[in-house]
């Protein structure tokens, strides 16, 4: 398997170029196409749609600051993604999930940011990381604010053996092979079981990867701060793991590891439902 296809959503927020930077470079170097999206739903008064005639000045007008906001994102990507010959945009007045869901038939790895406090990107353009994870049907890598570079040579994947975790790693492959080093980390108070993880160690050598096994005994604190804590002492830019185990309203309520590393992680993330 490979990235044949990558695409990254872009927005007009203050961070937009360098999510678009990171993934115009990691298509390159997998030989990958790289397709910008945007998406933008234009905030019509209640009651009145995109062909509604009453108040059709106003209506055009809201019609339009769209328009030039998807053009905006446009410019954004081509200049940010200006050292890739192989690039694609697309764009439309539609939810920008729904329209990211319905482009994502033509991409292996969907390219998406966590976006910043002062991130400034407009309401109706914005992207919601945790509706793309689950509506997408493929990996989606998460960018944290101001990230611009994905070296992916040292790699933690986050295991627990679920159907999301297992498909995380098979949709990661393309980027496990090209690493340094993965480190397989287990997080569990069984620490003396180890022949789960030293399965999938086992598994990932199969496919070239260089892996190692790391089981760890929970800390006290979340599992998601375990795993941060692991992908430091490693050096990892870059954690795979599975997204919503749990019901994603379980995790609204009483947080999960999706839900904690969404929101808080400062490296990458490569996440598979």
């Amino acid at each position: 398997m490979s990235y044949a296809s990558i695409m990254v959503a872009v927005d007009d927020g203050l961070h937009a170029p360098a999510r678009v930077r990171l993934a115009s470079d990691l298509a390159l170097r997998l030989g990958a196409r790289l397709i910008g999206t945007a998406a933008c739903r234009p905030d019509y008064p209640q009651g009145y749609g995109e062909t509604a005639v009453p108040m059709g000045m106003v209506i055009e007008e809201i019609r339009q600051g769209a328009l030039n906001g998807l053009a905006g994102a446009e410019q954004v990507f081509q200049h940010a993604a200006c050292h890739n010959d192989r690039v694609e945009w697309r764009s439309d007045l539609e939810p920008p999930v729904r329209f990211l869901e319905q482009q994502a038939r033509a991409a292996d790895l969907i390219v998406v940011g966590r976006h910043a406090d002062d991130e400034g990107v407009t309401p109706g353009m914005a992207v919601e990381i945790g509706d793309v994870l689950m509506g997408l049907g493929r990996p989606v890598l998460t960018v944290p604010p101001g990230t611009e570079h994905l070296a992916a040579e040292r790699i933690v994947v986050g295991w627990k053996n679920t159907p999301q975790t297992r498909r995380a790693l098979s949709d990661a492959m393309p980027i496990l092979r090209r690493a340094e080093a993965v480190q397989v980390m287990r997080i569990a108070d069984d620490v003396e079981n180890r022949s789960e993880i030293e399965d999938v160690v086992r598994y990932l050598s199969l496919h070239a990867v260089n892996a190692r096994a790391l089981q760890a005994k929970r800390s006290g604190w979340t599992v998601a701060d375990d795993l941060r804590t692991g992908a430091s002492a490693f050096g990892a830019d870059l954690i795979v793991t599975g997204a919503y185990g749990y019901s994603r309203l379980r995790e609204w309520f009483f947080g999960g590891v999706t839900r904690d590393l969404l929101k808080n992680a400062s490296i990458c993330c490569l996440m598979s439902h």
